[in-house]
């Protein structure tokens, strides 16, 4: 069974790897010290929210260039 020391490294380094800020890796640190699920909840909501706002741009970005590089193959042929 894993210890509290084992546990708060595992926590970091999947917050870390989530993409989340120092900032946010510590409150979210201090909520489960706190026991606040609640409001840990809505600030890894909050995250995903963001992480998810990125891809749905970088997603959109891409139509565009495919797009382009559409109309530039049949420009070419």
């Amino acid at each position: 069974m894993p210890n509290a020391a084992d546990t708060d490294s595992i926590l970091l380094q999947n917050l870390a790897d989530a993409g989340c800020s120092p900032e946010t890796v510590r409150q979210c640190m201090a909520l489960i010290r706190e026991q606040d699920q609640s409001e840990l909840m809505r600030v890894l909501s909050r995250h995903r929210r963001a992480l998810l706002d990125t891809l749905h741009q970088s997603e959109k970005q891409i139509d565009c260039l495919d797009y382009l590089l559409y109309i530039l193959e049949k420009q070419h042929k």
